[in-house]
């Protein structure tokens, strides 16, 4: 599903990540723990496609069997747009759409259709409880209801993976808990995979893999 090998990335002179290799499931769940400033939110980023590692160096980095390494930045785009579902720890909705219209965005952004997209993205919704929310504004939605929304808006494309960045961080314990075991209902009811950067115990102990991070490696 992923494969990276020897990515490294530097900020300035600051080396943050020292040639990282991974390998990533169909259907796992992977935890990425370790302190701040490790490195987790830099390797994901790479994985999802929003930053490049160091050319210079001798990497591979392929998601489905499709290497990304010499893709184009547009090519890039529409590749992250269909295979690669993003959820962050705050929501990113947009205010002045509702939850309905917030989950249809990256598909539109796709070019399909909106008849096609609105049912898939009430299927979601409903899926996820929030029917009754579809034509709620962020504002007007709780911290949990809201990040379920930006699983929604990460699930509407059928990604083939989703990349979480401290998902519950800024949330309650139970709103947390309740996410964590949403996760692992999509994945047995959609075969999601996920790779999630977390400080959660709780959630990095439900994951099938726990991966450590230090000083821009993994342990």
């Amino acid at each position: 599903m992923i494969v990276s090998k020897n990515i490294h990335k530097y900020y300035g002179d600051v080396e943050v990540l020292k040639g990282v290799d991974l390998h990533i499931k169909k259907g796992e769940i992977v935890a990425i723990v370790g302190p701040s400033g490790a490195g987790k939110t830099t390797l994901l980023q790479i994985l999802g496609t929003l930053d490049k590692p160091l050319k210079e160096k001798n990497f591979e980095l392929s998601i489905n069997d499709i290497s990304l390494k010499n893709l184009s930045d547009k090519k890039l785009s529409s590749f992250r747009n269909k295979h690669i579902g993003f959820i962050f720890q705050f929501h990113q909705l947009l205010p002045e759409f509702t939850a309905l219209e917030n989950v249809c965005i990256p598909a539109f952004i796709g070019k399909k259709g909106k008849k096609e997209t609105e049912k898939r993205a009430q299927e979601i919704l409903n899926f996820l409880g929030l029917s009754h929310r579809i034509d709620h504004k962020p504002n007007e939605l709780s911290g949990g209801e809201q990040q379920r929304v930006a699983v929604a808006r990460a699930l509407i494309n059928n990604p083939s993976v989703i990349l979480a960045d401290e998902p519950s961080g800024n949330l309650d314990s139970e709103s947390a808990k309740n996410l964590h075991e949403l996760f692992f209902k999509l994945r047995d009811e959609f075969g999601q995979t996920f790779v999630l950067v977390t400080h959660n115990k709780e959630l990095a102990e439900m994951a099938d893999r726990t991966l450590t991070m230090k000083d821009g490696k993994i342990m």
